[in-house]
């Protein structure tokens, strides 16, 4: 069974940076797209950025030119480095991973981010 254990977050104030980890265990396939999703209290969850196997991206608009997502594949690891941080931008941040040969997803528990002076 796969899990993911994210990192990283915590108190920022707006203008600062953070960068978000997510380890993954136990998933014995290859992994396709990794990415992450946030959640603030009161709002759905939604979509924050997307990497492909093969690097390709893609982001909500509202994080564009801020955000980057990376991995790395022999770590089975992905990343989320946020700059310029904004308090929009709190939330619960929640990283996945897709079996790549299988329609599996798997999510982790979540990391708390607050943008905050």
């Amino acid at each position: 069974q796969g899990q993911l254990v994210e990192s990283g977050g915590g108190l920022v104030q707006p203008g600062g940076s953070l960068r978000l980890s997510c380890a993954t265990s136990g998933i014995i396939d290859k992994i396709g797209k990794m990415g992450w999703y946030r959640q603030a209290p009161g709002k759905e969850r939604g979509l924050v950025a997307v990497i492909t196997e093969d690097g390709s991206t893609t982001y909500v608009d509202s994080v564009k030119g801020r955000f980057t997502i990376s991995r790395d594949n022999d770590k089975n690891t992905v990343y989320l480095q946020m700059n310029n941080l904004k308090p929009d931008d709190s939330a619960v941040y929640y990283c996945t991973a897709e079996r790549y040969y299988v329609a599996i997803t798997y999510w982790g528990k979540g990391t708390l981010v607050t943008v905050a002076s």
